[in-house]
């Protein structure tokens, strides 16, 4: 294909592209919009075919030792999504935490203008040289960092914003001292495990979300990374209790509980296609809380019941004792709407009493709004002293930071 064509084709999958991000929702401003038609994806992940480089997927770019992913292009839909957050004006300063490919920076650059600034930190030098050859290649004036972004951009200086694209485990002291007042922080923050993209605004000494999203990142690392704790039970293995602390599991006890029979509680609540807006947060709430992986061949061999989610779902581990969230369809479900009943089951010698928990807070969401509620997050300084506790779900201390997760009024339920 000659160089022109290959210019005609690629413009017109990009074009393709931020269109087809309308039906899912992704209606965009101007100046995003603007920017992604503007943009070449493709310069930033050379090695895959046009139609990848413009498809609605991530592109893993980078991998370890190992073949674990380190680095990718996130998918157009999560990229405009948190630009569109981001809020991003001609002359702003803007600091990227995590450059991987360079195109979200080159984005930046684009919305900024030549009266404004983009500064991105990389953690791999590898990845940090490729991010700034690519954005070097098409012109854009970034300026790359290769550097711990925990640490914040060197010399100090002031943001007007403030965008991190790789789960953030806490948000550190650099970061809260480089944000301006009345700035915006947007960061995918794992709370006890769970990834929330939220949109921080600045008001003094506290953060305060302006809208929470669920998303998945790869995490960060460098000073500021937690060591996620991945432990196999069972043959093949049958799960994986996967922990975002150094709490101890005994997987030889919880090998002999799945020998249990399953104590299974169903709670009444039933949902559209089995979603759950912010439930896990109710569960973290709970003594033992974790993540736990089912796999496929246990369910279809019979050893465990079918989890929640296709990859498994939130649940509890005690001792010898865990219990997970599953689902039944409900008795009206039918191939258009389809609805299930959510419930709990346990294995181990506490079984029953592990899955009446699960069940109990599911009721709870239920309660308090179901698939209608909204979380309202705050993040104050670790030594800032004491804030609010009332009316507070989750109250997680960090190194520097103190975040709290509240209930927000829940939305009117529809007509």
């Amino acid at each position: 294909m000659s160089l022109e064509a290959e210019t005609a084709s690629a413009d017109k999958l990009r074009n393709a592209m931020v269109d087809g991000l309308r039906p899912w929702g992704a209606a965009l401003s101007g100046q995003v919009d603007a920017a992604m038609r503007a943009v070449p994806r493709h310069m930033f992940v050379p090695d895959v075919p046009l139609e990848r480089a413009y498809g609605p997927d991530p592109v893993v770019t980078h991998r370890d030792g190992d073949g674990v992913p380190v680095s990718s292009a996130s998918a157009p839909g999560t990229v405009a999504g948190m630009l569109e957050k981001l809020d991003v004006r001609p002359g702003h300063r803007v600091l990227e935490i995590g450059a991987g490919t360079g195109y979200n920076a080159a984005l930046l650059a684009h919305l900024v203008g030549p009266a404004g600034s983009v500064t991105t930190i990389e953690y791999d030098e590898a990845v940090a040289s490729a991010a700034r050859a690519a954005l070097s290649g098409m012109g854009a004036a970034v300026t790359v960092v290769h550097g711990d972004g925990m640490l914040g951009a060197p010399g100090g200086p002031t943001f007007d914003r403030i965008v991190v694209t790789a789960g953030a485990w806490d948000i550190p002291k650099a970061w809260w001292e480089q944000l301006a007042e009345d700035g915006r922080l947007v960061v995918p923050l794992r709370i006890l495990g769970l990834t929330r993209t939220v949109v921080f605004e600045r008001a003094g000494a506290v953060l305060r979300s302006r809208s929470v999203m669920e998303d998945g990142f790869m995490p960060m690392r460098g000073v500021g990374a937690v060591r996620e704790q991945n432990v196999p039970v069972g043959s093949g293995p049958a799960l994986v209790v996967r922990l975002d602390d150094d709490r101890p599991v005994d997987a030889s006890a919880l090998q002999d509980a799945l020998e249990h029979p399953a104590a299974v509680y169903w709670t009444g609540v039933a949902v559209p296609w089995g979603w759950t807006e912010h439930l896990d947060f109710w569960l973290a709430t709970l003594e033992g809380f974790c993540r736990l992986l089912v796999s496929r061949a246990a369910v279809e061999d019979g050893r465990l019941m079918a989890p929640k989610g296709p990859w498994g779902s939130m649940g509890v581990v005690e001792g010898g004792t865990l219990a997970y969230l599953t689902t039944r369809p409900t008795p009206d479900s039918d191939a258009e709407m389809p609805s299930y009943e959510i419930g709990a089951c346990g294995y181990g010698p506490r079984a029953a009493e592990l899955a009446a928990r699960l069940a109990e807070r599911v009721r709870d969401w239920d309660r308090d709004g179901g698939q209608r509620v909204r979380l309202w997050i705050e993040a104050y300084l670790a030594d800032a002293g004491h804030p609010e506790l009332s009316g507070v779900l989750l109250a997680v201390d960090k190194r520097d930071s103190r975040v709290l997760v509240r209930l927000a009024e829940p939305a009117p339920a529809a007509a």
